[in-house]
């Protein structure tokens, strides 16, 4: 129900739309008007008014919000200002929560995701490579410091996950940093002690990886000096979450993933070079690698 037609609609009609919701919330709950006028601490006449059909009445804010909270309902739904029921804190709840990550790459949650998500694009910044282009190698330098679990354990469930990207019908974007692969060819911070070996079979892989599977799968490099982004993953129109690091954000409401799905979008468009040409790139890197 948009304001322009809000503004339009006279007290009648909207008495008419409060009677019939409140009506309606009434009967969903089994709520009597004598329950309803106990909740609200009024008299029950004055809720037999409001369910009159021959008056335009329109109950005063307080009781709006009475009838609302005691129904389970908004009192902006009540009233016709929306086509929404749910109470404001129910839509946070379904359109945003804060989940808990494991301390492990190898997160269970992301394979539920990816499951919920099947047959939609997955959009996908990494924090630093993608998790489903690592070498074993790779991952046994990373799980060194978990204990939660071990890096036999995290490479079964990437291995598990990558077989995604080979299934028909896949479509999987990642942006990924260029200044992260530039380190791991460096062996400079976060990458300082993975052995050069181990940071070559890395790029020769996602260099391989790419080239094969593409189009279904597409990597892009962005410059974080000119863009940025957190870490974010989008599983086609029914969620995107954003690691934070101890927790994830995970939003449903669709005005927020495709929000964040712009902003994927306006950061494949800020890339420099295209897809068909990183494997190209990731081969240069890692012959560079010394």
């Amino acid at each position: 129900m948009n304001a322009d037609h809000n503004q339009r609609m006279d007290k009648r009609d909207r008495s008419t739309i409060f009677r019939h919701r409140l009506q309606e919330a009434m009967t969903s709950r089994a709520m009597s008007r004598s329950a309803l006028a106990r909740a609200c601490c009024a008299d029950r006449s004055t809720i037999a008014l409001l369910l009159s059909d021959d008056e335009g009445r329109l109950p005063n804010a307080h009781l709006a919000a009475e009838c609302a909270e005691a129904l389970g309902v908004s009192a902006d739904w009540l009233l016709g200002l929306t086509d929404r029921r749910e109470t404001a804190a129910d839509l946070l709840a379904s359109s945003f929560r804060v989940a808990e990550a494991e301390r492990t790459f190898a997160d269970t949650k992301i394979d539920e995701w990816h499951r919920e998500a099947a047959g939609y694009k997955v959009r996908h910044v990494p924090a630093t490579l993608p998790d489903i282009l690592k070498t074993d190698a790779v991952f046994a330098f990373e799980y060194a410091a978990f204990r939660d679990k071990t890096p036999d354990q995290a490479i079964s469930s990437m291995r598990a996950r990558a077989d995604w990207l080979r299934r028909p019908g896949s479509d999987y974007e990642i942006c990924c940093s260029r200044d992260h692969l530039d380190c791991l060819a460096r062996g400079e911070g976060y990458w300082r002690d993975l052995p050069a070996d181990a940071r070559r079979e890395q790029l020769e892989q996602m260099a391989e990886t790419c080239g094969a599977l593409y189009p279904s799968l597409r990597l892009y490099l962005f410059d974080p000096k000119v863009v940025f982004s957190a870490p974010v993953t989008i599983f086609g129109p029914l969620l995107a979450v954003v690691y934070i690091g101890s927790q994830y954000l995970i939003f449903r409401e669709s005005r927020q993933v495709r929000a964040l799905t712009d902003h994927f979008d306006q950061l494949v468009r800020d890339c420099d070079g295209d897809a068909r040409s990183v494997a190209q790139t990731l081969r240069a890197l890692a012959a560079s690698v010394r």
